[in-house]
């Protein structure tokens, strides 16, 4: 062969090296019990302290509590659990209740001495590279929880084939060391009026908007969050109040809530959390954590 022409073609390899993707680094797990998703390189960056409340501060939620922390456990315990969408009213805390389950559960796991259990965050917009992060955690001795948060498409948007297809399982099957949790303001994932306008203008209304919507029945739980009346508001705050061991009078409290909450326009987990928080400044007591 021609030396040129050699040269040539060992300078295109080389370039089309440097521009294809890292391969994707073995996560050191003993960094942190939270980790995020890069798809860009390859890898799960750590997150030393995440975010998040002790799963007795969410109030208002007792059952849907109930239903994840168990299913969680199971989880971690190595038996059968389903993946989970919780959706529904903005701000009860579905995120929030995630990620303080996977708290309770890990703390019970370093006490009896069990493989660690880890959280993973995925970007909604990185589920199209979902498969090749099963590939990098299926068979660990670690257990991981995925969380998508916000989860909910869009009009011509095929990302949720992706997800679809691991829920489904496909030809691999979903790693069993592996859940997936999500949370979403939509039952169905994708917007009424574009479910409306795909019955309305399809041949066949029921094949053209099977595929989407059933993206949901893929998903062994689902667990719903509705928006909260005042006695449930106030039962919020009363609990966020004594489990902080706020030092108000229970009609002041209430009053404060009252006007808080109107010009928030509404009620929520989240508005609640907002207004003990002002509460606790004006006491001159710190409060960590969000409520999402």
């Amino acid at each position: 062969m021609d030396a040129s022409l050699t040269d040539l073609l060992t300078r295109i390899a080389g370039a089309l090296e440097r521009l294809a993707p890292p391969p994707a680094s073995a996560p050191d797990l003993s960094a942190a019990e939270g980790f995020m998703w890069q798809p860009a390189e390859r890898r799960l960056a750590p997150v030393p302290h995440i975010s998040r409340l002790p799963i007795a501060l969410i109030q208002g939620v007792e059952q849907q509590k109930g239903i994840i922390l168990e299913n969680t456990r199971r989880f971690a315990r190595g038996l059968p659990a389903n993946n989970a969408m919780l959706w529904g009213a903005r701000g009860m805390g579905k995120s929030s209740l995630v990620k303080a389950a996977h708290a309770a559960v890990a703390a019970e796991d370093r006490g009896a001495g069990v493989s660690p259990f880890k959280l993973i965050e995925i970007h909604r917009d990185d589920l199209k590279t979902l498969p090749e992060l099963l590939n990098l955690l299926r068979g660990r001795a670690a257990r991981f929880v995925l969380l998508c948060d916000d989860l909910s498409f869009e009009k011509e948007d095929a990302d949720y084939k992706a997800l679809k297809s691991v829920l489904d399982g496909g030809i691999e099957g979903r790693p069993d060391n592996v859940l997936f949790y999500a949370t979403s303001n939509r039952r169905h994932l994708m917007p009424r009026d574009m479910i409306d306008n795909e019955r309305a203008t399809a041949i066949n209304p029921g094949e053209a908007i099977e595929e989407k919507v059933s993206l949901s029945d893929r998903f062994g739980l689902w667990i719903g969050f509705h928006n909260c009346d005042q006695p449930t508001f106030f039962a919020m705050i009363e609990g966020y109040a004594k489990a902080l061991q706020l030092p108000i009078e229970t009609e002041a409290l209430r009053a404060g809530a009252v006007e808080w909450s109107v010009t928030r326009g509404g009620r929520s987990g989240r508005v609640a959390w907002q207004y003990i928080q002002d509460v606790a400044g004006s006491l001159g007591i710190a409060v960590t954590g969000n409520l999402d």
